[in-house]
């Protein structure tokens, strides 16, 4: 069917597809997870949307992969991230974008294969932990 499409059945098809595809909310293979939207194979998940196998994730968007982040999007592969945005790969990561395979990093962004890192500054790891605990509180 699809080798004989004109494009303005193309157009038609494609638009038909895109409406149903934003009018359902349905999670897919779930358990236990709640007030989520669009999500597939995830676990214990809160007020999250269009999630896929994440585990224990809270108000996020589309990640893929990711076990006890909050307020994540788009995120890839991580685990324990915060308000993060576009990452992968990566573990402790705090209000960071566009990074990848770092950890315990605080708002950094577009950083690579980095560990204690602030505002893109590296730091020791006693410094880290003193630090981000004041920017916490």
């Amino acid at each position: 069917m699809t080798a004989n499409l004109s494009k303005v059945e193309f157009e038609a098809a494609f638009r038909k597809l895109v409406t149903s595809y934003s009018s359902g909310d349905a999670n897919e293979d779930c358990v236990a997870c709640e007030q989520c939207r669009r999500c597939k194979e995830c676990t214990f998940c809160r007020r999250s949307s269009h999630l896929v196998r994440c585990h224990y994730c809270v108000e996020s968007e589309r990640c893929i992969d990711c076990t006890h982040c909050h307020e994540g999007q788009d995120l890839l592969g991580c685990t324990h991230c915060t308000g993060s945005q576009r990452c992968s790969r990566s573990a402790y990561l705090e209000r960071c974008v566009d990074c990848s395979d770092c950890n315990y990093c605080f708002g950094c962004v577009g950083l690579s294969g980095r560990e204690f890192y602030i505002l893109n500054e590296p730091c020791d790891r006693t410094t880290y932990f003193k630090v981000t605990s004041g920017l916490r509180a």
